[in-house]
């Protein structure tokens, strides 16, 4: 997998030793009512980067890990496309980070392994993450009711983005 470069990120293959501080990321408040997780997650992110089917990449910033990024594709000819989640810390919120670093993978997927469509399904209710995908130039597709179950253990809407190659905004 290559290093990629974004404006203030470098994005570069998880390792395990990048999980310690992805486990603390996602252990937040903020994180962790966003991302399900049990109460070892270090053996989630672990178990996750043994999925054959997701590329994960850690997001630095300044030498410093503050999130993870992955990607998936449905390689079916007739449906190919690529789909992006992430996590970010919440210490480094508001400063364009994640902007950057979903930017930067639709970039790569799009110019190094020519998907023509992305997509990205955060919560209905994130404002926030909504915002940034739709600057990197996701839309709103639809709502998927009761799409994901929260960790108070009920159902939750989330909202399908997606992004065809002519639209980003590089």
């Amino acid at each position: 997998m290559t290093v990629l470069r974004g404006a203030s990120v470098f994005l570069r293959p998880t390792v395990r030793e990048d999980v310690p501080a992805l486990a603390a990321i996602r252990a937040t408040p903020e994180v962790r009512a966003r991302w399900r997780g049990g109460e070892d997650l270090e053996a989630e992110i672990s178990a996750d980067l043994e999925d054959s089917g997701s590329h994960h990449l850690t997001i630095e910033h300044r030498q410093r890990i503050v999130g993870m990024i992955q990607w998936h594709a449905e390689e079916e000819p007739d449906y190919r496309h690529a789909g992006i989640d992430l996590f970010l810390d919440p210490a480094v919120h508001g400063r364009g980070l994640g902007t950057d670093a979903v930017r930067t993978v639709a970039r790569h997927l799009v110019d190094d392994h020519g998907y023509h469509r992305l997509v990205i399904d955060p919560a209905a209710d994130n404002a926030v993450a909504i915002r940034c995908y739709a600057k990197v130039g996701f839309r709103p597709v639809g709502i998927m009711r009761q799409y994901e179950r929260g960790a108070d253990g009920t159902w939750r809407d989330g909202l399908l983005m997606d992004l065809l190659a002519a639209e980003l905004v590089r």
